[in-house]
């Protein structure tokens, strides 16, 4: 009990330490490892004990002075919100937010929500949900420390408000521990709140146009899924006298008289979990987080915003098995999947490619908590595992680049294992993290497949085999790029801070650590989650055969390079001129072409902009998704009345 109130206190009060500390220098650089270090510790220890007690926790039930304390904090944010919507006319965020507010005060303080139940629980999700907020988002927090030194030195019209950004990382880790341990709908979208407004504030860190612009797209559209989420809660509270995200589960699916009802706060619920995990339509905002310094990226990418709309998508997903609610889930969620890994294929900045790949793999995860089988649940615990560390691990290896060459276009990563060998080193971890064999999310897109088959969704599969082999033609193009040599490369200078590298480092052998455990992962987290989530056995969907055959790949990854350089030991390198469609000039850079003209080498990915473009893609998929959303969202609660 101590330990969880501990969990979510803590980024509090860090938050607050570190908001307080203006001066740069040392004792802060001290106080930010400190802090890290304490909360990291806090989490392994909560997360061991917890799994060698095996029991699931779940108490306090009465809780009116905190519920209190709680309103009066949520009408500050909307003090906030108004503040910035009247300054910059944003209108319509001040509306969206005084309406959810209002509606969440009149159902408090009319006693609507004075249900009995608990208010925390914690099980083994919350265990795998700990553990991706405590170590990954606190390793993005000391990442920043080297990289927001650098990042304002090279940007000194910015004011620089370090103090202030280190404060809403902690703030942001703190409301997401806040909302994995709560069970109680309105703590849930206490916490939820929360984060929208935290990244709200860190997009538009810089204050510049575009960073306000797009600070105000992520805050209307987590604001829209709020209003959702608080219509749920009225109705859940309301109607089905349910209060409870346990409960309301339960009741979705038993056999009482009111089981239908209860899809309509699911469905409202599952809108808000689209909208956080920026599904399509809603993806505009997680693209436009770009303009922020790159760990905000890292952390609304990977270890914290996006991740609180797929949680919460897997605690509704039984409710959502075989029902209307769950085909609009699969339906968004498998659509995102295809089209967001179309649109990465045109893009060659490195942040942006990162960013619909990262909405493409939420959509798999969603499509997959939308299925509702044990089976594809699994899949999406396993792939938001894999995806927190991996995708964090690859925006801040981006960054670092960026850093050391002032681009972060892949076209100038070319070669990169040269020029930068130890980031190169990270970034192919981090990729082959992603989509090579044994890696764990090529094994969890197996589970999914299996899961869309056993459903009997053929529009499912189609999604997942061609938004897979999308998947593996961008990641091959830039793995490509990486160890693509040009003769006479030259060695940059690595800027890389050594907090940075901390950072970076702990991500890699976290990443091939996972993919070295995940058997157990399953065995020991994953499965006994879901035999307590279905109440029946679930049988291991790792076979013995298939463990054998991805040691066997993994040794061949890693012994394959050793055994490559032991015999080449000893023996005289011999330069190769390469072939350019024309006479080589000798230089290994220029070349003659077939009209004798001398013309100069270069190196370029294919990106097909004539069938990709966003200016083709984006906007008709926009369009077919919310016509998708909202017939699906009209049928469900008009089937469910």
């Amino acid at each position: 009990m101590g330990m969880i109130g501990f969990l979510i206190l803590f980024p509090f009060f860090a938050a607050l330490v570190m908001s307080c500390m203006r001066k740069s220098g040392l004792v802060r650089r001290c106080v930010q490892f400190t802090l890290c270090g304490i909360l990291v510790a806090a989490v392994i220890l909560f997360a061991v004990t917890s799994l060698v007690s095996g029991e699931t926790v779940s108490y306090l039930p009465h809780t009116h002075g905190i519920d209190m304390l709680m309103l009066v904090v949520e009408w500050a944010l909307v003090v906030l919100v108004f503040y910035y919507s009247f300054k910059f006319r944003k209108y319509y965020c001040a509306l969206l937010s005084i309406a959810q507010t209002g509606l969440m005060t009149w159902l408090e303080l009319t006693g609507r929500t004075e249900i009995p139940g608990d208010h925390i629980f914690a099980d083994k999700l919350t265990i795998a949900m700990s553990l991706i907020i405590g170590i990954v988002g606190c390793l993005i927090c000391v990442y920043a420390i080297g990289y927001m030194k650098d990042y304002n030195r090279h940007h000194l019209d910015y004011k620089d408000r370090r103090y202030f950004f280190f404060g809403m990382l902690f703030l942001f880790l703190g409301a997401m521990m806040g909302l994995i341990f709560s069970s109680n709908l309105i703590w849930i979208y206490f916490f939820w709140e929360i984060t929208s407004i935290c990244s709200f504030l860190l997009i538009g860190y810089n204050q510049t146009d575009e960073a306000m612009e797009n600070s105000f797209k992520a805050l209307w559209m987590n604001l829209l899924g709020g209003l959702g989420f608080a219509v749920a809660i009225a109705y859940a509270a309301i109607s089905l006298q349910v209060i409870n995200i346990q409960d309301l589960v339960a009741l979705a699916v038993s056999s009482d008289a009111k089981a239908g009802l209860a899809l309509i706060p699911v469905v409202f619920l599952a809108f808000a979990g689209l909208t956080k995990s920026a599904q399509l339509p809603f993806s505009g905002w997680l693209l436009g987080a770009m303009v922020a310094p790159t760990p905000t990226s890292a952390l609304l990418h990977s270890a914290t915003m996006v991740k609180a709309g797929v949680y919460l998508l897997i605690r509704l997903a039984p409710a959502m098995e075989g029902n209307l609610a769950g085909l609009m889930v699969t339906t968004i969620g498998g659509f995102t999947f295809l089209v967001t890994s179309m649109l990465a294929i045109s893009q060659d900045d490195g942040k942006k490619v990162l960013a619909y790949s990262t909405i493409s793999n939420l959509g798999l995860i969603t499509a997959c908590a939308g299925v509702g089988m044990h089976e594809a649940v699994w899949a999406a615990i396993l792939l938001m595992m894999f995806h927190a560390v991996s995708k964090s691990l690859m925006f801040l290896s981006v960054g670092a680049v960026e850093n050391c060459t002032g681009s972060r276009n892949i076209e100038d990563m070319h070669g990169l294992i040269v020029k930068l060998p130890g980031l190169a080193y990270v970034m192919i971890i981090g990729i082959a993290g992603m989509f090579l064999a044994p890696f764990g999310m090529l094994i969890s897109k197996w589970a999914a497949l299996k899961a869309y088959v056993d459903s009997g969704s053929i529009l499912l599969v189609i999604f997942l085999v061609f938004g897979s082999a999308t998947t593996l033609f961008y990641w091959t193009k830039w793995l490509g790029t990486l160890v693509a040599v040009h003769h006479h490369s030259e060695r940059l200078n690595n800027v890389t801070k050594k907090s940075e590298w901390t950072s970076l480092i702990s991500l890699s052998v976290l990443m091939v650590t996972l993919c070295l455990t995940f058997p157990l992962v399953s065995t020991y987290l994953i499965e006994p989650f879901l035999m307590e989530m279905y109440h029946q056995y679930v049988p291991n969907l790792i076979g013995t055969g298939n463990l054998y055959i991805m040691i066997m790949m993994l040794c061949t990854i890693l012994v394959l390079p050793i055994a490559v350089r032991i015999l080449t030991l000893g023996k005289k390198n011999k330069i190769v001129m390469s072939y350019m469609g024309g006479a080589n000039a000798g230089d290994d850079r220029n070349f003659t072409d077939s009209f004798g003209e001398e013309k100069h080498m270069y190196l370029a990915n294919w990106y097909m902009p004539d069938y990709f473009a966003e200016n083709k893609l984006l906007l008709p998929s926009l369009v077919l998704a919310s016509g998708a959303l909202i017939i699906l969202m009209i049928m469900t609660i008009g089937g469910a009345l």
